[in-house]
């Protein structure tokens, strides 16, 4: 891969985080209200004291608000929405494949061999299903291969899987990585771009974001627990 696509991949990467993320991460925070929890009575209080020492308000909302908006929601936004970057990832490394099932074609860095792609978002993204879809796109290849005579192995069929770590993958990952590898984070990203640090260099791009745009998320997080807060003092507690 060359330096220009490598460089691509990055401003991609963080436009992802600038057009996608970011805005949908903003518009959770703001449209959270104290119904939009599902408040467990038994251990709010416990949270709320072991976070900050006490049970006020502004305690309880934080314990609330700060799982949430710096959890499940942005996990569940990122999971959501990662065909955006993976669609831009394919124009970068030569468009999409054009054939069903696979993503992304690239030359494997380590070995040299053209790798066919589907591509996921992360280690625990996958259900009991996708085994089954992902192995017959993958066994639909290597019989036309073999017709075709285009010389494929079975280690050149692989499911990129875009973050984690590879002790971490799911059962279901691992039932594919029997017949098919899996690669996953930053053996990902070395094998598509040559490069063993891409992984590490991608991920803190996109924390720049929200340097560069200059988004105060501290003073967002803040309005917001003062929000939940007040709405938890005018109902009694919790």
């Amino acid at each position: 891969m060359t330096e220009e696509q490598k460089s691509a991949i990055i401003l991609s990467g963080k436009e992802y985080f600038r057009t996608t993320i970011i805005p949908n991460h903003i518009k959770n925070l703001n449209s959270l209200k104290l119904k939009s929890f599902n408040i467990n009575p038994f251990l709010i209080n416990y949270l709320a004291s072991f976070l900050c020492g006490n049970t006020e308000p502004e305690s309880l909302a934080k314990a609330l608000v700060y799982p949430r908006i710096l959890g499940t929601s942005l996990n569940t936004s990122f999971g959501q929405n990662i065909q955006v970057f993976i669609s831009t990832l394919k124009e970068i490394v030569g468009g999409a494949s054009g054939i069903n099932g696979i993503d992304i074609e690239f030359e494997d860095a380590i070995d040299g061999r053209r790798k066919y792609c589907q591509c996921k978002a992360g280690p625990q993204t996958i259900n009991k299903d996708d085994i089954a879809t992902i192995l017959g796109h993958f066994k639909y290849l290597m019989n036309k291969s073999r017709l075709d005579k285009m010389g494929l192995q079975f280690d050149d069929l692989v499911v990129g899987v875009l973050y984690g770590e590879r002790e971490n993958l799911s059962a279901n990952y691992k039932a594919i990585d029997a017949h098919y590898p899996v690669l996953c984070g930053a053996d990902f990203w070395e094998r598509l771009t040559g490069d063993k640090n891409f992984y590490n260099k991608l991920a803190k791009a996109f924390g720049e974001v929200v340097e560069e745009d200059n988004i105060d998320g501290s003073a967002l997080i803040r309005n917001k627990v003062n929000e939940i807060a007040l709405e938890i003092k005018n109902k009694g507690g919790l």
